[in-house]
């Protein structure tokens, strides 16, 4: 059972992984935390861009041999297997900590995972620590991986309301690519893919979902966020690859207006000095 400084230290690696969205496609943005033999916080990272080292790396690093007989916690399961960059496993192993405690089991593990390697070489492993608010961040990428699609999020103010561009700002910075509503595609404001990871169409195809969702999903986007009340965002929505939507109104207006499509309900609000946004969420998955 994890104890409470572990439980604490799951909660600062949650918070650190969220630093990599939009920026770690198409791997999983993920954050870790040391502890020493004193369950003292070490060493911390997260995974900062898809090529670079992974959020045990940077933590291991930061920690030195202080992390030896001590704790890994870690928000996805270790990665077993050496691509751009070692497996993510081995540097624990070879860092001697002697528990690693894991918040989800990555569904895209290959061979026996990362978790059952450690567990063979004589770490103690527990995984399961705080999953659901691990999912807060990792939600999306597991989505994704079992759909084999992004997910879309598509924001879009209410009729007769204008807004500024700039207001979608945070929306932009969060997302991989951000489609127009005239199908035009490109990189999210955060720049996180300027190393050509991502392989993106210049422009969508309007006709066909399908194609659009498997072009973008092979070409490593894992996040799109749609822009404006548009044919593509209907189509889209008929086609049950919508996942989230985001209605932008006036502090004071119809309230009839804000009604979303059926099959979504109200997952949350937010209300500034200028506006009223409402977020709708599936109720079932598409």
């Amino acid at each position: 059972m994890a104890s409470q400084r572990e439980i604490d230290a799951m909660r600062l690696a949650i918070t650190l992984s969220a630093r990599g969205i939009g920026t770690t496609s198409p791997n999983p943005p993920v954050g870790c935390v040391v502890l020493d033999v004193h369950g003292k916080v070490v060493g911390t990272g997260y995974h900062e861009r898809k090529g670079e080292p992974h959020a045990e790396a940077h933590a291991l690093a930061a920690a030195g041999e202080l992390a030896r007989g001590g704790t890994a916690v870690v928000t996805l399961e270790p990665c077993n297997h050496v691509g751009r960059t070692p497996a993510c496993r081995q540097a624990l192993l070879d860092a001697g900590v002697a528990r690693v405690v894991i918040a989800l089991i990555d569904p895209t593990s290959r061979g026996e995972g990362g978790a059952a390697v450690l567990r063979s070489a004589g770490v103690d492993v527990e995984v399961g620590v705080l999953a659901d608010e691990a999912r807060l961040v990792l939600g999306d990428y597991v989505a994704t991986v079992e759909r084999k699609r992004p997910v879309v999020t598509w924001a879009y103010p209410m009729t007769g309301y204008a807004i500024d561009l700039a207001t979608f700002g945070e929306l932009r910075a969060a997302a991989d690519v951000v489609v127009n509503a005239d199908g035009r595609v490109r990189e999210s404001l955060a720049g996180s893919h300027g190393n050509g990871i991502l392989r993106l169409p210049d422009e969508l195809d309007a006709t066909d979902t399908d194609q659009s969702m498997k072009c973008l999903f092979e070409g490593g986007v894992r996040s799109v966020l749609l822009l404006g009340r548009s044919t593509l965002g209907d189509d889209w929505l008929a086609s049950g690859v919508v996942d989230r939507i985001l209605i932008y109104g006036p502090i004071a207006g119809p309230a009839g207006a804000w009604a979303g499509p059926e099959g979504f309900v109200v997952s949350g609000i937010t209300r500034t000095d200028r506006y009223v946004r409402a977020d709708l969420a599936r109720s079932a998955p598409a």
